[in-house]
């Protein structure tokens, strides 16, 4: 009887391993998100990173006064643990540490009370790089849980500071998708 035993201890680990590597498999959770910015079937999660960085405007000279306009974004992402994932700058652009790339475009918002929008952008174009193409499937990115980096006071832009920027710093959560069934 003690054989039996054995042999059904290594068949339960055996199938709970099993369990556990399909549920890593499946990959990170899609946040919970207005339905403006959801990502459409057939796309699944494949990387998520918290973005620490800065929104940078420009203070400009326009027709009947000035006005902060957006410039681009600077901001590191990173993982769970703290590990650096992608950098993310104007385009709006996202480079990952193995050198690939991918560049969006704003598909719609949703406005947040306080902070900068949350996005969903759609992949313009990606590329692989030298290292590696963890960014080039992407599809879709989306932009949520916002905190800062709205556009300073609008009294603060005037004729004495034309051509300034200002950097305000800001944080946010980055989900990268890529279509069901693409590679890597």
């Amino acid at each position: 009887m003690k054989p039996f035993i054995q042999v059904g201890a290594l068949s339960v680990a055996v199938i709970v391993a099993a369990v556990l590597s399909a549920a890593a498999y499946a990959g990170p959770a899609a946040p919970d998100v207005p339905e403006a910015i959801s990502v459409a079937e057939g796309n699944k999660v494949f990387l998520v990173g918290e973005a620490v960085g800065v929104q940078i405007y420009a203070c400009n000279a326009v027709a009947g006064g000035h006005r902060w306009d957006f410039v681009a974004p600077r901001a590191d992402l990173y993982d769970e643990r703290g590990k650096l994932l992608t950098t993310h700058f104007a385009g709006p652009s996202w480079q990952a540490q193995d050198g690939s790339l991918v560049v969006g475009r704003v598909v719609d918002r949703a406005p947040v009370g306080g902070a900068i929008p949350w996005l969903l952008l759609a992949a313009a174009s990606t590329s692989a790089g030298p290292g590696g193409d963890r960014l080039a499937h992407t599809t879709f990115i989306q932009r949520i849980a916002t905190t800062g980096g709205l556009a300073p006071a609008e009294a603060s832009c005037h004729a004495g500071t034309v051509g300034t920027q200002a950097e305000v710093p800001y944080t946010a959560d980055y989900y990268f998708w890529k279509a069901t069934g693409s590679g890597s």
